[in-house]
C-alpha cells in the first residue's frame, strides 16, 4: 500500500525497526538497536529530539528548580546564615529561562550527534502504521516518506490531561509547558493538582515570590505510590517553605476577569461548602495521558484501553506481533527511567535476548528541596495486602553530614519483610534522595535482605549515604537477625 507522490524508500534500504518517537523511551531504543545490528529508523514530529522530557519536562523543570534554589538560598538570607554575606539580591528571570534553554539545547543537539554517531537515521514528521511493515511519515511540508521495515516501535509517549471546561492559552492559564515560560513571576499561582508535576513547579515559582496554593482532591499530595507517613512530612515541610494546600477540594471551574483569574472550588465531600480563589496565572496539572491518536491504531486493530493506552504482552508486543510498544503510551508510571528500560529490553528481545522487567523495582523521585524518593512498596500497601513487615526510620536531623550543611529536614524509612527480612520498599525524604534511593534500588532488585545492606560499609560522611550507613546501627536495635546471615541464606 502507498501514497501517491510519497517518497519510498527503496529495497535496498529496506530497515529492521521503525521507532516512532524520540523521547527517553524512544531514542535510548533506537540507539540500542542500532548497536545490536538493526538497521534502524526513527521518525520524530517535532523540530528537535528529546521528547516532552527534555524538551518541555523534566530537563527544563530541574534547571529551574535547582536554579531557584540557589535564588531562595541568597535572597532569604540563608547564605548569609553560612558566612556568606549577599546584598541586593535580584531576580533575572530572563536570564534564568536562558540557563534553562542552553540544558535543553544541549541535550537534545546531543541525542542528534548520539544517532549520527550509531548510524541512526532520522526522519522528521508524524509517524503513522500504514501496515504491519510500513510507517508512513507525514511531513510538515505536506509530503509524506514510506518506510518498509519488519517491525515497529510506538514510543509516542504522552502530553498534557485537558481540565473539562478550562482553555489552556500558556499565558494566564498555562500547563507544565506554560509554566516554564512565564515571562515574569506571578503574584499569585493557583495550581490544580499536587502531584509531582504541580509540587515541582509550585517550588519553582514559591521561591521566585509567588504566593502559590494547590488545590488538591485527594487528601494527601505526592500523587499515587507515596507513602502516607512521607507525604504528611512532605506537606509541613512545604508549607513551611510557603505554600498553601488545599486538600480534599475540586476545581469546578476557572474565568478570567480584568483582575486576573478566579477559580471556583468546593470541598469534595461537602459540595455545599464553596469558594471562590483569586490568581495571576492558574497551573493545569491534573495528569498526562498517553499520545496515541492518528497512529493508525484503529486501522491496524489494535485496541487501546480506558485510559488511551496501548495493550501490550510481556516482551512489550501489541496483538500484531512485530508491532511494539513502551513508555508512556502503555501501562506502568508514566517516567522517563521506565521508558529507557522498557526501551532497551524490548529491542533486547526483538534480537533474541531474555526479555525481563520488574516494575515494582522503578524509583520515584519528586525533586523538590528536600527531595522525595521512594521504590518498591509503601507501608499502605502493605497493611492492605496483610503483609507482616518490620520499620528501619532514621532521621536526618541526626545524621552528621546533613547536620553540617545545615540541611536536616527528612528522614528515610526502610520496609522490610518480618520474616525472611528482604527489602520491601525504601522512602526517602531528604537531601540527595534522588541519589541515595538508588542503592535501594539495587538492594530490592537483586533480592537484598535489610541487613545485607546494613552490612556494607559506606563512607562517613560522604553525600549522604551515612544516612545509611547509621541505619545499620539502628537496625541492630529494631530487627532481630537470623542466626545465619542473609548471604548464607542465598545460598552464596
Amino acid at each position: 500500500m502507498g501514497c501517491r507522490g510519497a517518497r519510498y524508500y527503496s529495497s535496498d534500504k529496506d530497515v529492521d525497526l521503525v521507532v516512532i518517537g524520540s523521547g527517553p523511551g524512544g531514542y535510548v531504543a533506537s540507539i540500542k538497536a542500532s548497536q545490536l545490528g538493526l538497521k534502524t529508523v526513527c521518525v520524530e514530529k517535532n523540530a528537535t529530539l528529546g521528547g516532552t522530557c527534555l524538551n518541555i519536562g523534566c530537563i527544563p523543570s530541574k534547571a529551574m528548580l535547582n536554579n531557584s534554589h540557589y535564588y531562595h538560598m541568597a535572597h532569604s538570607g540563608d547564605l548569609n546564615k553560612r558566612g556568606i554575606e549577599v546584598g541586593n539580591v535580584t531576580l533575572n528571570l530572563a536570564a534564568m529561562m536562558d540557563a534553562k534553554s542552553s540544558a535543553v539545547k544541549a541535550l537534545t543537539g546531543g541525542i542528534a550527534m548520539l544517532y549520527k554517531a550509531n548510524k541512526v537515521t532520522l526522519v522528521n514528521g508524524h509517524g503513522k502504521i500504514t501496515s504491519a511493515n510500513e510507517v508512513t511519515a507525514m511531513k510538515p511540508d505536506g509530503s509524506k516518506e514510506v518506510i518498509k521495515t519488519k517491525n515497529i516501535l510506538i514510543a509516542t509517549g504522552s502530553e498534557v490531561t485537558p481540565f473539562p471546561g478550562i482553555t489552556i492559552d500558556e499565558e494566564t492559564i498555562v500547563s507544565s509547558t506554560g509554566a516554564l515560560n512565564l515571562k515574569q513571576v506571578p503574584k499569585r499561582l493557583i495550581i490544580i493538582g499536587a502531584g509531582v508535576i504541580g509540587l515541582e513547579l509550585g517550588s519553582v515559582w514559591s521561591r521566585l515570590g509567588s504566593q502559590v496554593t494547590a488545590v488538591e482532591f485527594m487528601n494527601s499530595i505526592g500523587g499515587v505510590g507515596i507513602d502516607g507517613e512521607v507525604a504528611k512530612q512532605f506537606q509541613r515541610i512545604l508549607t513551611k517553605q510557603g505554600l498553601n494546600f488545599k486538600l480534599g477540594h475540586k476545581v469546578m471551574g476557572a474565568e478570567k476577569t480584568s483582575s486576573g483569574i478566579k477559580v471556583n472550588v468546593e470541598n469534595a465531600k461537602d459540595p455545599s461548602k464553596k469558594e471562590q480563589l483569586e490568581a495571576d496565572v492558574l497551573l493545569v496539572c491534573v495528569g498526562r495521558r498517553p499520545y496515541t491518536n492518528n497512529l493508525g491504531l484503529e486501522e491496524m486493530g489494535i485496541e487501546r484501553d480506558e485510559k488511551g493506552r496501548i495493550p501490550v504482552n510481556s516482551r512489550f508486543q501489541t496483538v500484531i506481533p512485530n508491532i511494539f510498544a513502551i513508555g508512556d503510551c502503555i501501562h506502568g508510571p508514566m517516567l522517563a527511567h521506565k521508558a529507557e528500560d522498557e526501551g532497551i529490553i524490548c529491542v533486547e528481545g526483538i534480537t533474541g535476548m531474555p526479555v525481563h522487567m520488574d516494575y515494582n523495582c522503578v524509583p520515584s523521585v519528586i525533586y523538590t528541596h528536600p527531595e522525595v524518593a521512594w521504590v518498591g512498596r509503601s507501608e499502605e500497601d502493605l497493611k492492605n495486602d496483610g503483609v507482616e513487615y518490620k520499620i528501619g526510620k532514621f532521621p536526618f536531623a541526626a545524621n552528621s553530614r546533613a547536620k553540617t550543611n545545615n540541611d536536616t529536614d527528612g528522614f528515610v524509612k526502610i520496609l522490610a519483610d518480618k520474616i525472611n527480612d528482604g527489602i520491601l520498599g525504601a522512602h526517602i525524604i531528604g537531601p540527595g534522595a534522588g541519589e541515595l534511593i538508588a542503592e535501594c534500588v539495587i538492594g530490592l532488585e537483586y533480592g537484598a535482605s535489610a541487613e545485607d545492606i546494613a552490612r556494607v560499609c559506606h563512607a562517613h560522611p560522604v553525600s549522604y549515604v551515612d544516612c545509611i550507613y547509621d541505619l545499620r546501627y539502628f537496625w541492630t536495635v529494631r530487627f532481630t537477625f537470623p542466626l545465619a546471615r542473609s548471604h548464607d541464606r542465598h545460598g552464596i
